[in-house]
Protein backbone atom coordinates (compact mmCIF):
# COMPACT_ATOMS: atom_id res chain seq x y z
CA UNK A 1 0.00 0.00 0.00
CA UNK A 2 1.38 3.43 -0.93
CA UNK A 3 2.04 5.81 1.94
CA UNK A 4 0.24 9.16 2.03
CA UNK A 5 2.41 12.27 1.99
CA UNK A 6 2.91 14.02 5.31
CA UNK A 7 0.75 17.14 5.19
CA UNK A 8 1.06 20.22 7.42
CA UNK A 9 -1.59 20.68 10.08
CA UNK A 10 -2.46 24.18 8.85
CA UNK A 11 -2.17 26.10 5.59
CA UNK A 12 -2.61 29.87 5.26
CA UNK A 13 -4.63 30.99 2.25
CA UNK A 14 -4.19 34.51 0.91
CA UNK A 15 -7.15 35.55 -1.17
CA UNK A 16 -6.02 37.57 -4.21
CA UNK A 17 -9.38 38.30 -5.83
CA UNK A 18 -9.24 42.08 -5.21
CA UNK A 19 -5.93 42.41 -7.10
CA UNK A 20 -5.03 39.44 -9.25
CA UNK A 21 -8.70 38.60 -9.63
CA UNK A 22 -9.80 41.99 -10.92
CA UNK A 23 -6.76 43.10 -12.89
CA UNK A 24 -7.92 41.61 -16.20
CA UNK A 25 -11.53 42.73 -15.77
CA UNK A 26 -13.16 45.93 -16.93
CA UNK A 27 -12.93 48.47 -14.11
CA UNK A 28 -15.71 48.14 -11.55
CA UNK A 29 -16.78 50.87 -9.11
CA UNK A 30 -15.06 51.20 -5.75
CA UNK A 31 -18.38 50.43 -4.10
CA UNK A 32 -18.49 47.03 -5.83
CA UNK A 33 -14.92 46.30 -4.74
CA UNK A 34 -15.83 47.15 -1.16
CA UNK A 35 -18.83 44.82 -1.33
CA UNK A 36 -16.55 42.04 -2.56
CA UNK A 37 -13.96 42.89 0.09
CA UNK A 38 -16.58 42.62 2.84
CA UNK A 39 -17.79 39.27 1.47
CA UNK A 40 -14.26 37.85 1.35
CA UNK A 41 -13.52 39.20 4.83
CA UNK A 42 -16.61 37.36 6.11
CA UNK A 43 -15.02 34.03 5.13
CA UNK A 44 -12.50 34.33 7.97
CA UNK A 45 -9.50 34.66 5.65
CA UNK A 46 -6.51 36.15 7.47
CA UNK A 47 -4.58 37.49 4.47
CA UNK A 48 -5.71 39.38 1.39
CA UNK A 49 -3.96 40.93 -1.59
CA UNK A 50 -5.88 44.19 -1.80
CA UNK A 51 -4.63 46.00 -4.91
CA UNK A 52 -1.56 47.02 -6.92
CA UNK A 53 0.32 50.31 -7.06
CA UNK A 54 1.22 50.18 -10.72
CA UNK A 55 0.61 52.37 -13.76
CA UNK A 56 -3.15 53.07 -14.12
CA UNK A 57 -2.70 53.17 -17.89
CA UNK A 58 -1.38 49.60 -17.89
CA UNK A 59 -3.86 48.20 -15.33
CA UNK A 60 -6.90 50.51 -15.36
CA UNK A 61 -8.93 48.12 -13.21
CA UNK A 62 -6.69 49.00 -10.25
CA UNK A 63 -6.41 52.74 -10.79
CA UNK A 64 -8.23 53.37 -7.49
CA UNK A 65 -5.52 51.69 -5.38
CA UNK A 66 -5.11 54.57 -2.94
CA UNK A 67 -8.87 55.00 -2.52
CA UNK A 68 -9.31 51.31 -1.78
CA UNK A 69 -6.36 51.33 0.62
CA UNK A 70 -8.05 54.08 2.62
CA UNK A 71 -10.91 51.66 3.39
CA UNK A 72 -8.75 48.80 4.63
CA UNK A 73 -8.32 49.85 8.29
CA UNK A 74 -11.95 48.93 9.00
CA UNK A 75 -10.93 45.26 8.50
CA UNK A 76 -8.46 45.14 11.36
CA UNK A 77 -8.23 41.34 11.58
CA UNK A 78 -6.87 40.93 8.05
CA UNK A 79 -3.26 41.36 6.90
CA UNK A 80 -3.42 43.24 3.61
CA UNK A 81 -0.69 43.39 0.98
CA UNK A 82 -0.32 45.22 -2.31
CA UNK A 83 1.68 44.39 -5.41
CA UNK A 84 4.32 46.83 -6.63
CA UNK A 85 6.48 46.80 -9.75
CA UNK A 86 9.05 49.47 -8.89
CA UNK A 87 10.59 51.45 -6.02
CA UNK A 88 8.13 54.25 -6.71
CA UNK A 89 5.24 51.81 -6.47
CA UNK A 90 6.56 50.65 -3.10
CA UNK A 91 6.68 54.25 -1.87
CA UNK A 92 3.10 54.84 -3.03
CA UNK A 93 1.86 51.68 -1.31
CA UNK A 94 3.56 52.59 1.96
CA UNK A 95 2.24 56.16 1.79
CA UNK A 96 -1.27 54.71 1.36
CA UNK A 97 -0.89 52.74 4.58
CA UNK A 98 0.01 49.23 3.40
CA UNK A 99 2.18 47.30 5.84
CA UNK A 100 3.13 44.55 3.41
CA UNK A 101 4.22 44.83 -0.24
CA UNK A 102 4.82 42.21 -2.89
CA UNK A 103 7.44 42.78 -5.55
CA UNK A 104 7.03 40.54 -8.57
CA UNK A 105 10.06 39.52 -10.63
CA UNK A 106 9.54 37.35 -13.68
CA UNK A 107 12.22 34.70 -14.08
CA UNK A 108 11.76 34.91 -17.87
CA UNK A 109 12.88 37.90 -19.92
CA UNK A 110 9.97 37.79 -22.37
CA UNK A 111 7.31 38.06 -19.69
CA UNK A 112 9.37 40.52 -17.64
CA UNK A 113 9.60 42.93 -20.56
CA UNK A 114 5.88 42.57 -21.32
CA UNK A 115 4.97 43.01 -17.67
CA UNK A 116 7.30 45.76 -16.44
CA UNK A 117 9.39 46.81 -19.46
CA UNK A 118 12.64 45.43 -18.03
CA UNK A 119 14.66 42.25 -18.33
CA UNK A 120 14.55 39.74 -15.50
CA UNK A 121 18.07 40.75 -14.42
CA UNK A 122 17.11 44.43 -14.38
CA UNK A 123 14.00 43.71 -12.30
CA UNK A 124 16.02 41.51 -9.95
CA UNK A 125 18.56 44.30 -9.46
CA UNK A 126 15.83 46.47 -7.91
CA UNK A 127 15.08 44.03 -5.09
CA UNK A 128 17.59 45.55 -2.60
CA UNK A 129 16.21 49.09 -3.11
CA UNK A 130 12.61 47.96 -2.64
CA UNK A 131 13.50 45.95 0.47
CA UNK A 132 15.34 48.98 1.89
CA UNK A 133 12.41 51.32 1.18
CA UNK A 134 10.00 48.95 2.89
CA UNK A 135 12.15 48.07 5.88
CA UNK A 136 12.88 51.73 6.55
CA UNK A 137 9.13 52.08 7.20
CA UNK A 138 8.80 48.75 9.09
CA UNK A 139 6.93 47.27 6.13
CA UNK A 140 7.47 43.65 5.10
CA UNK A 141 8.44 42.57 1.58
CA UNK A 142 7.52 39.44 -0.31
CA UNK A 143 9.34 38.69 -3.56
CA UNK A 144 7.17 36.69 -5.95
CA UNK A 145 8.90 34.91 -8.82
CA UNK A 146 6.54 34.86 -11.81
CA UNK A 147 6.75 32.41 -14.74
CA UNK A 148 8.57 30.06 -12.38
CA UNK A 149 7.87 27.09 -14.67
CA UNK A 150 7.01 28.46 -18.11
CA UNK A 151 6.83 31.76 -20.00
CA UNK A 152 4.31 32.43 -22.80
CA UNK A 153 7.09 34.08 -24.82
CA UNK A 154 10.27 32.17 -23.91
CA UNK A 155 8.96 28.68 -23.21
CA UNK A 156 10.16 26.55 -20.27
CA UNK A 157 11.91 28.49 -17.50
CA UNK A 158 15.23 27.13 -16.33
CA UNK A 159 15.13 26.36 -12.58
CA UNK A 160 18.47 28.17 -12.31
CA UNK A 161 16.78 31.43 -13.34
CA UNK A 162 14.29 31.01 -10.50
CA UNK A 163 17.12 30.19 -8.12
CA UNK A 164 18.98 33.34 -9.19
CA UNK A 165 16.01 35.54 -8.27
CA UNK A 166 15.48 33.66 -5.00
CA UNK A 167 19.14 34.06 -4.08
CA UNK A 168 19.01 37.81 -4.77
CA UNK A 169 15.87 38.15 -2.65
CA UNK A 170 17.33 36.18 0.26
CA UNK A 171 20.58 38.16 0.12
CA UNK A 172 18.63 41.44 0.11
CA UNK A 173 16.67 40.45 3.23
CA UNK A 174 13.23 39.76 1.76
CA UNK A 175 10.77 38.63 4.41
CA UNK A 176 8.89 36.10 2.28
CA UNK A 177 9.13 34.38 -1.08
CA UNK A 178 6.61 32.86 -3.45
CA UNK A 179 6.76 31.00 -6.75
CA UNK A 180 4.03 31.61 -9.31
CA UNK A 181 2.73 29.50 -12.18
CA UNK A 182 1.70 32.54 -14.21
CA UNK A 183 0.20 30.71 -17.19
CA UNK A 184 -1.04 27.52 -15.54
CA UNK A 185 1.34 25.00 -17.10
CA UNK A 186 2.89 23.44 -14.00
CA UNK A 187 2.29 19.84 -12.98
CA UNK A 188 2.73 18.22 -9.55
CA UNK A 189 6.02 16.59 -10.56
CA UNK A 190 7.52 19.89 -11.71
CA UNK A 191 6.24 21.67 -8.60
CA UNK A 192 7.90 19.18 -6.27
CA UNK A 193 11.12 19.27 -8.27
CA UNK A 194 11.42 23.07 -8.17
CA UNK A 195 10.68 23.27 -4.45
CA UNK A 196 13.34 20.63 -3.78
CA UNK A 197 15.85 22.72 -5.73
CA UNK A 198 14.97 25.91 -3.86
CA UNK A 199 14.91 24.57 -0.30
CA UNK A 200 18.69 24.62 0.32
CA UNK A 201 18.88 28.30 -0.67
CA UNK A 202 15.87 29.84 1.06
CA UNK A 203 16.92 28.83 4.61
CA UNK A 204 14.27 30.12 7.03
CA UNK A 205 12.52 32.49 4.61
CA UNK A 206 8.85 31.37 4.29
CA UNK A 207 7.95 30.07 0.82
CA UNK A 208 4.48 30.44 -0.68
CA UNK A 209 3.02 29.41 -4.03
CA UNK A 210 0.53 30.78 -6.55
CA UNK A 211 -1.12 28.53 -9.15
CA UNK A 212 -3.49 28.98 -12.05
CA UNK A 213 -5.94 26.31 -13.12
CA UNK A 214 -5.65 27.19 -16.81
CA UNK A 215 -4.95 23.59 -17.82
CA UNK A 216 -6.83 21.87 -15.02
CA UNK A 217 -3.84 21.04 -12.82
CA UNK A 218 -3.89 24.01 -10.44
CA UNK A 219 -5.38 22.20 -7.44
CA UNK A 220 -3.14 19.19 -7.99
CA UNK A 221 -0.14 21.52 -8.04
CA UNK A 222 -1.32 23.20 -4.84
CA UNK A 223 -1.61 19.79 -3.17
CA UNK A 224 1.89 18.89 -4.40
CA UNK A 225 3.26 22.13 -2.94
CA UNK A 226 1.60 21.47 0.41
CA UNK A 227 2.95 17.91 0.34
CA UNK A 228 6.42 19.42 -0.19
CA UNK A 229 6.03 21.58 2.92
CA UNK A 230 4.58 24.84 1.55
CA UNK A 231 2.12 26.31 4.05
CA UNK A 232 1.10 29.52 2.24
CA UNK A 233 -1.02 29.44 -0.90
CA UNK A 234 -2.69 32.13 -2.98
CA UNK A 235 -6.20 31.64 -4.33
CA UNK A 236 -8.98 33.83 -5.71
CA UNK A 237 -12.67 33.77 -4.85
CA UNK A 238 -14.56 32.21 -7.73
CA UNK A 239 -11.33 31.48 -9.62
CA UNK A 240 -11.41 35.11 -10.73
CA UNK A 241 -8.45 36.57 -12.57
CA UNK A 242 -5.32 36.03 -14.59
CA UNK A 243 -2.35 37.96 -15.96
CA UNK A 244 -3.05 40.68 -18.56
CA UNK A 245 0.54 40.50 -19.81
CA UNK A 246 0.70 36.74 -20.39
CA UNK A 247 -1.32 35.47 -23.37
CA UNK A 248 -3.55 32.58 -22.39
CA UNK A 249 -3.16 33.07 -18.64
CA UNK A 250 -6.47 32.75 -16.85
CA UNK A 251 -8.15 31.06 -13.96
CA UNK A 252 -6.52 31.43 -10.56
CA UNK A 253 -7.36 28.44 -8.41
CA UNK A 254 -10.62 29.23 -6.64
CA UNK A 255 -10.38 29.89 -2.92
CA UNK A 256 -13.44 27.78 -2.22
CA UNK A 257 -12.16 24.86 -4.34
CA UNK A 258 -8.84 24.95 -2.47
CA UNK A 259 -10.61 25.06 0.90
CA UNK A 260 -12.71 22.04 -0.11
CA UNK A 261 -9.59 20.07 -1.06
CA UNK A 262 -7.50 20.95 1.98
CA UNK A 263 -10.29 20.62 4.51
CA UNK A 264 -11.11 17.11 3.30
CA UNK A 265 -7.41 16.22 3.37
CA UNK A 266 -7.23 16.94 7.09
CA UNK A 267 -5.48 20.30 6.70
CA UNK A 268 -6.90 23.16 8.76
CA UNK A 269 -7.61 26.47 7.01
CA UNK A 270 -9.11 29.67 8.38
CA UNK A 271 -11.66 30.06 5.58
CA UNK A 272 -15.28 29.00 5.99
CA UNK A 273 -16.40 27.13 2.89
CA UNK A 274 -20.02 28.27 2.86
CA UNK A 275 -19.00 31.90 3.23
CA UNK A 276 -16.43 31.48 0.46
CA UNK A 277 -19.09 30.18 -1.94
CA UNK A 278 -21.29 33.13 -1.01
CA UNK A 279 -18.37 35.50 -1.69
CA UNK A 280 -17.88 33.88 -5.09
CA UNK A 281 -21.48 34.73 -5.91
CA UNK A 282 -20.76 38.36 -5.01
CA UNK A 283 -17.68 38.30 -7.25
CA UNK A 284 -19.66 36.86 -10.14
CA UNK A 285 -22.28 39.59 -9.86
CA UNK A 286 -19.57 42.27 -9.65
CA UNK A 287 -17.86 41.29 -12.90
CA UNK A 288 -21.04 40.31 -14.72
CA UNK A 289 -20.00 36.93 -16.09
CA UNK A 290 -19.66 33.31 -15.03
CA UNK A 291 -16.60 32.34 -13.02
CA UNK A 292 -14.75 29.00 -13.30
CA UNK A 293 -15.12 27.86 -9.67
CA UNK A 294 -16.29 24.26 -9.42
CA UNK A 295 -17.83 24.81 -5.97
CA UNK A 296 -19.71 27.84 -7.25
CA UNK A 297 -21.40 25.56 -9.79
CA UNK A 298 -21.80 22.40 -7.72
CA UNK A 299 -21.71 23.46 -4.06
CA UNK A 300 -20.24 21.46 -1.19
CA UNK A 301 -20.72 17.71 -1.28
CA UNK A 302 -24.03 16.28 -0.07
CA UNK A 303 -23.82 15.35 3.61
CA UNK A 304 -25.94 13.01 5.71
Amino acid sequence: MSQRPELPAHVDIRDVSLRDGLQIERPIPLSAKLELLAAVAATGVREMEATAFVSPSKVPALADAAELAAELPQFADIEFSALVASPNGAKRAIAAGLRSVEYVVSAADGHSRANVGRSSAEATAQIPEIVAIAHDSDVTVEVIIATAWDCPFDGPTSPQRVLDVVSAAVDAGADRLAIADTIGTATPRRVADLIDRLRPRIADVPLGAHFHNTRGAGLACAYAAVSAGVTRLDASIGGLGGCPFAPGASGNIATEDLVYLLRDSGVHVDVDLGAAIAAAQVAQRAVGHDLPSALLRAGDRIRD
